[in-house]
């Protein structure tokens, strides 16, 4: 049994590249079944905390703990043996190889015995095809080219695959980046399936409208710090898209452009 209520925590997290500040006094919650939105801009400390998250990074200062435990991870192995996956922009997918072979790729099961061994493709395909299916993708054929599938079933391949090989906690970085509306639309309900399912989802991004439909609790990031974490009772979309803007950072920019238009008009 679970010593905490949260499968994640982070406790003052610092990461220091050199004499860099990369990310500073972090903390954050993730519960089960619980959608976590990191939002931020470029540059705000997004990608080092997922890296440290995901056993790329280990912290420089601070706790990260597990369930309760403390962890302190050698590389992503060891978190992904703990149950933390992570979905990257890239997917590190094949896109000449097959659905299949990409659902299995590394960790490909076997029919035969001793040096007669061999991928057994008819049950992989099965298992590819049923996982798709649990996320709501149907494909006609698993054998056909991943490169064949459109960019939001290639996001839910990677979720389904993490899923399958037993993931408790799903990273996904910027999964609709590159994504229009309706493909956006389409795995955003993929994560909502996952959530469904009893999975901790940390969803990093930029935009608000994806984040705030399917988040549950929010920590905003700015230059490497955090400006709080929100549970969604707490806070409307305005006032995230606000924070996100820098409100008052906004106000003073205005205030400067309506003084410089001024000198401009007096001097003129």
């Amino acid at each position: 049994m679970s010593k905490s209520e949260f499968v994640i925590e982070l406790k003052k997290v610092s990461r220091f590249f050199g004499s860099v500040i990369a990310i500073k006094d972090i903390d954050m919650v993730v519960k089960q079944g619980e959608c976590h939105c990191l939002l931020g801009d470029n540059g705000a400390g997004k990608s080092t905390l997922i890296k440290t998250l995901a056993g790329v990074h280990k912290p420089s200062e601070g706790e990260y703990l597990i369930d309760g435990e403390p962890v302190n991870f050698d590389s992503p192995k060891d978190a992904l043996d703990a149950g933390i996956a992570t979905v990257y922009q890239d997917l590190a997918l094949v896109s000449l190889m097959s659905v299949t072979r990409n659902f299995f790729m590394g960790r490909e099961i076997q029919k035969g015995w001793g040096p007669f061994k061999q991928f057994d493709i008819e049950k992989a395909n099965e298992i590819a095809r049923q996982g798709l299916a649990d996320m709501g993708i149907n494909v006609r054929n698993p054998s056909q080219a991943i490169g064949t599938m459109s960019g939001g079933e290639r996001q839910s391949l990677a979720i389904a695959r993490a899923i399958h090989f037993g993931a408790r906690v799903l990273i996904l970085d910027e999964p609709t980046a590159a994504l229009g509306v309706k493909q956006s639309a389409n795995v955003l309900k993929v994560i909502a399936k996952a959530k469904a399912r009893g999975l901790a989802v940390i969803l990093i991004t930029h935009n608000v409208h994806h984040a705030y439909p399917i988040a549950d609790r929010f920590t905003l990031l700015n230059r490497g710090q955090s400006l709080g974490s929100y549970l969604k009772s707490e806070v409307t979309r305005e006032q995230v898209l606000e924070m996100m803007a820098g409100g008052a950072e906004l106000e003073q920019l205005e205030a400067d452009l309506a003084e410089f238009t001024r000198v401009d008009k007096e001097a003129s």
